[in-house]
């Protein structure tokens, strides 16, 4: 009888000590780099398949706990856990974990201990630390921030979506929640979606906000602190116009300030993240992951953001047959200015301007932070949450300064499209 052979990436990542309680149901491509993958705590389950050069994977992490797990191109940090589905280049922050049946797609950054049940949906989302979803959920094209700790945490409740796809076919609809100034320094009031609920993005929701269970909210509360509650919508029907749009200075709006925020975070991951390596083995390969994460979904969000301004040509033709008299012009008059100064826009969106602004808070900041980081350690988590209020207010400051500067830039060239 003929002895079954173990593939040879499965033999050398067993030789250097990954366990793998059933060998034979593990299928690793020939093309990952077994230096890349931690000797440490590291074990692949049954049905663990994992492919991709870029693939990074550190101490403690366990695939497959639950259910068959895929990974291709993903970064972890130590102690993540994957327990079934698919998960692709994506990053995944340390102690970070997803229920079995997730499908987490391109462009995901969860920060440390994010985390999400059963049958959870992600594409171009970022969680920061502590952020939890519950289970049957889409939440795709969205930030989120908010809590202090694994007790007092930000949740998107069961049953839960982010509707991020309109009837005109675009998808410039990225929802902020919280935002990056205040959300990484990890002590704002969490922002709590209740189930069996939905957000229309693109939306901005303010730490401390509540979205009731059940409710579809449409609106932004960008100031936080409140209870919502969606409203049903009275049955209706009116005649719809495909490639028709009508006053989009809030979409306009949403989506700079949605980009001026990842430019923010950008810095912070240039300039904090980075003193931050986390496991010595491997977390400077997985800060790199996170920045180049960070460029692509800077990279989705403008490709959005262009293709609806494109989509202004038709919208004009039709505006002028079929919006209303006592509106058109200004609705027009909109659509006309982000079409044709999309260039400008553009520009102001990706000229790097955010390395200069507020750098004398960002100094200040870095100054004060670095004795800090000497005293606690590396744990990140526990640095950041031990700065005292004056430190924190310095560096949330600096990064309001390069949302500001980006922002206010932007909206400049577009002054119609203002909200």
């Amino acid at each position: 009888m003929t002895q079954m052979k173990l593939a040879v990436p499965v033999e050398k990542l067993l030789a250097r000590g990954v366990r793998m309680p059933n060998p034979f149901s593990v299928d690793v491509g020939e093309e990952v780099d077994p230096e890349r993958i931690s000797t440490n705590g590291v074990v692949f389950y049954t049905g663990t398949k994992i492919s991709g050069a870029k693939t990074l994977i550190s101490s403690g992490v366990k695939l497959g706990g639950e259910a068959p797990v895929t990974v291709a191109d993903c970064r972890l940090g130590r102690g993540v856990e994957l327990k079934g589905g698919f998960f692709k280049s994506s990053i995944f922050l340390d102690q970070s974990n997803m229920g079995s049946g997730a499908q987490v797609r391109e462009g995901c950054l969860l920060e440390e201990e994010a985390n999400g049940s059963h049958t959870v949906g992600l594409k171009q989302t970022i969680l920061f630390p502590f952020v939890t979803l519950g289970s049957l959920i889409n939440f795709c094209d969205a930030f989120l921030a908010g809590g202090t700790s694994r007790k007092d945490h930000s949740e998107v409740g069961s049953s839960y979506i982010h509707f991020n796809y309109t009837p005109n076919q675009d998808k410039a609809t990225a929802s902020l929640l919280g935002d990056v100034p205040r959300g990484a320094m990890l002590r704002e009031p969490p922002i709590f979606l209740g189930g069996q609920g939905g957000l229309v993005g693109p939306a901005r929701i303010g730490f401390g906000t509540v979205i009731a269970a059940g409710s579809v909210w449409r609106g932004d509360c960008p100031e936080g602190g409140k209870l919502l509650r969606g409203e049903g919508q009275p049955a209706s029907a009116k005649a719809f116009h495909p490639g028709l749009y009508g006053d989009i200075r809030r979409r306009v709006t949403n989506n700079i300030l949605y980009l001026a925020n990842l430019l923010a975070l950008r810095q912070w991951y240039l300039h904090v993240r980075r003193s931050f390596p986390g496991d010595p083995e491997m977390g400077d390969a997985l800060w790199k992951g996170a920045l180049e994460t960070l460029d692509a979904a800077l990279d989705e969000r403008l490709a959005r953001f262009k293709a609806l301004g494109e989509k202004m040509g038709k919208s004009l033709e039709l505006g002028e047959r079929f919006l209303p008299g006592k509106t058109r012009g200004d609705i027009l008059r909109q659509q006309r200015e982000f079409r044709e100064r999309w260039p400008e826009l553009e520009a102001c969106l990706t000229d790097r301007q955010e390395d200069s602004a507020g750098r004398e808070e960002r100094d200040g900041f870095l100054s004060k932070l670095a004795p800090v980081r000497e005293a606690r350690g590396s744990d990140y988590i526990r640095v950041i949450r031990s700065l005292d209020r004056d430190v924190a207010s310095l560096g949330t400051l600096w990064l309001q300064r390069i949302v500001a500067a980006v922002a206010e830039r932007a909206l400049a060239r577009v002054p119609s499209c203002r909200v």
